[in-house]
């Protein structure tokens, strides 16, 4: 059925819990997994330009560093079953942009992302990037909640 699953993660428990689902699926598809971690952008407003240069590249290689971190534990449990799987790191302000681009990119026919559950004002103000994956995806989006 499916042949290749992009499987985003941003380190949260239910996104976890959605890669060792995705891992699952893969394995009875016989499919590949492109895992994704979604690093932001470094922002800061300073009259010392001096100052942020550093913190800039920290912050950038702290953020790689977690989600390598995170993608890690799909490798293992990908290597564990058997699922061909590799993985990605993007730097975007714009997850849901990222998702949608790599699976583009990769060839993916299908996303399978955790949803936090976030309802009323939270979800209002925090946004949902599965919401926007799923409203701008060409390519089915399989939701585990």
């Amino acid at each position: 059925m499916f042949k290749h699953l992009l499987l985003p993660t941003d380190g949260s428990e239910a996104s976890q819990v959605a890669l060792v689902k995705g891992v699952r699926l893969a394995k009875e598809f016989s499919a590949r997994i492109t895992g994704i971690s979604v690093v932001p952008e470094f922002h800061i407003l300073t009259f010392d330009t001096t100052m942020i240069e550093d913190t800039r590249d920290a912050f950038i290689a702290e953020s790689r560093a977690q989600a390598h971190r995170y993608l890690a534990l799909l490798s293992k449990a990908a290597d564990e079953a058997g699922v061909p799987c590799e993985t990605e790191v993007v730097l975007s302000d714009h997850p849901y942009e990222a998702i949608i681009r790599t699976s583009d990119n990769k060839g993916c026919d299908l996303i399978l992302m955790a949803s936090h559950g976030r309802r009323g004002v939270q979800a209002l103000l925090l946004g949902s990037e599965t919401q926007k994956v799923l409203t701008h995806s060409k390519v089915p989006v399989l939701v585990y909640r």
